[in-house]
């Protein structure tokens, strides 16, 4: 089963059924899907009594005790536009079927209260007893995992005494108290610009930019704009001119993975890592972060800040602390290292299997469904069971009736993130588009490949459409990493998904980037018009 508002070829390839959802709402079907397991009595009551704390208080929101209302397959269908009937047997389905994996993507967790999603995901792998067993899923990080992760402390993970009693506190804190010295990440432009006089900890009068393209990257591109032509100095260390790059009033050239030797892990849970060999002595003036960091270090009389060690002898010294690398010399010939588990690896079945001496690592030591400690925040928009709660640009915000269609931002298959759209070849294997339903399309006087504009109050760009019933009606989507190009009028002609969007977190810290209100039209002039 595949639930999202867009038919992805991963749901063409390995789904049976497709199950479009309004962005934003995946909490609700989550919370209904919990109401048929509840009321039907399919909830692993034992796995619940002996790991979890807090289901009673679940219930009772669940069933409507709380505040009247039933949270039942018809009133997650008016939110969700799922029908009743799919929830209840997609949740019979879930329940039943021993053992299941329900993998919350990250997809409906970036958005404006994103965590209700996910903790309602994981609570429902939770009273279903799909935590910690072999086929089960945990939900959390997106994926299964073929080795143990490893880490490099002074005692074993297992074991550990739970976080301390304020450490939520301290998050919250740094979430939303910028005197703590600590920036959200969506919040960086406004820190720029507001400074002191907005909250933040400082005035900022300088920009130093490595390894991140902010102007395209972070939401809101427009104010990012308007942030870093704010700022009196910006140094930049790059290999294309990015859209963030042409902001630096000094651009540091940094050479690419060929001219450099370096070890990679993928991402977490791949059974390898490789040795990356240096393929060429860099060319021209490039040179490597550290070089070039290194060389600033010298200028600023601090030469010992980033050391003196040679390229090889610092990643012999990271194989040194890796259990991954027995053989340094061994992984620097083969350029690869396979990693053979004698079993899969389980997410808390040390938890699970023997709870006395591996706790969870909560503040209980089990699954927290109510935390006791999110309650004494006293934060409605926190509550301590997931809850559904409706957001601004959402479906039902008054902002609707001027921009009537919620906008998406997935990834892209031919790039990572801003990486690669500046190669000719991966734009003409997938043209970058908005893709837009055929009923939506058809109002607007759009046919496929027509030149559009996607606006709001933020900014406008202009790219073709794509007009399929891969999408459902009244969801649009623009993937994000789409370089920012703006004409002389400001129209975005690249695509950048981040003009549109809103650089406000949610009140958990999620950066809200498939949370956004649209319009679209016919682009003025030509129909198929200039498109870069």
């Amino acid at each position: 089963m595949a639930v999202d508002p867009r038919y992805t070829d991963s749901a063409a390839t390995f789904a049976d059924q497709w199950i479009p959802i309004r962005p934003g709402t995946d909490t609700a079907m989550l919370i209904a899907m919990a109401y048929v397991i509840i009321t039907e009595n399919l909830q692993d009551q034992a796995f619940i009594d002996k790991y979890t704390v807090g289901f009673e208080k679940y219930r009772d929101y669940v069933l409507g005790k709380e505040d009247g209302i039933a949270k039942t397959p018809q009133w997650a269908e008016e939110i969700t536009t799922v029908p009743a009937g799919v929830i209840a047997g997609l949740a019979r389905e879930y329940a039943n079927m021993k053992p299941a994996a329900l993998i919350a993507g990250w997809g409906p967790a970036r958005a404006a209260m994103g965590e209700q999603y996910s903790r309602a995901a994981n609570v429902l792998t939770a009273i279903t007893g799909n935590i910690g067993v072999h086929g089960g899923y945990a939900s959390g990080f997106m994926r299964a995992t073929s080795r143990p992760v490893r880490r490099r402390t002074d005692r074993p993970a297992e074991g550990r005494p739970p976080p301390r009693k304020d450490s939520l506190y301290k998050l919250q804190d740094s979430l939303h108290d910028t005197s703590s010295g600590r920036i959200h990440s969506a919040k960086i432009f406004d820190a720029i610009l507001r400074g002191r006089a907005g909250g933040y900890p400082s005035d900022i009068k300088m920009a130093y930019v490595v390894t991140g393209n902010y102007i395209n990257q972070n939401p809101n591109t427009l104010r990012g704009v308007k942030a870093f032509k704010s700022l009196e100095f910006v140094a930049v260390h790059e290999q294309f001119m990015t859209p963030t790059a042409k902001f630096g009033d000094i651009v540091l050239p940094v050479n690419t993975f060929m001219e450099r030797s370096d070890i990679a892990y993928p991402w977490l849970g791949s059974p390898y890592c490789i040795y990356l060999n240096k393929a060429i002595d860099s060319l021209y003036e490039t040179r490597s972060d550290l070089e070039i960091c290194r060389e600033l270090s010298k200028r600023l009389g601090i030469p010992q800040a980033f050391g003196s060690e040679s390229e090889d002898e610092l990643l012999r010294a990271i194989a040194a602390r890796s259990e991954d690398i027995p053989d340094y010399e061994a992984f620097k010939r083969d350029g690869v290292r396979k990693f053979k588990p004698a079993e899969p690896i389980v997410g808390f079945k040390k938890q699970i299997e023997d709870p006395e001496n591996n706790p969870f690592p909560s503040l209980s030591g089990k699954i927290e469904i109510y935390c006791e400690h999110i309650a004494e925040m006293d934060n409605p928009r926190i509550p301590p069971i997931p809850k559904y709660l409706s957001n601004w640009e959402n479906y039902d915000d008054p902002l609707a009736a001027k921009y009537p269609l919620q906008l998406l931002t997935t990834h892209y298959k031919t790039r990572a993130h801003s990486t690669w759209h500046n190669v000719p070849w991966m734009r003409e294997i997938e043209p970058h588009s908005v893709w837009m339903n055929t009923v939506d399309a058809e109002v607007r006087g759009i046919k496929d490949g027509d030149l559009v504009d996607v606006y709001n109050d933020r900014g406008r760009i202009r790219i073709p459409a794509k007009v399929t019933e891969r999408i459902m009606p009244g969801v649009v989507n623009v993937s994000q990493g789409a370089w920012y190009d703006p004409d002389e009028e400001g129209v975005d002609r690249g695509g950048c998904a981040n003009v549109l969007t809103n650089d406000e977190q949610s009140p958990g810290g999620a950066i809200p980037s498939n949370t956004a209100l649209v319009q679209v039209e016919l682009a003025p002039g030509d129909r198929k018009g200039d498109y870069r």
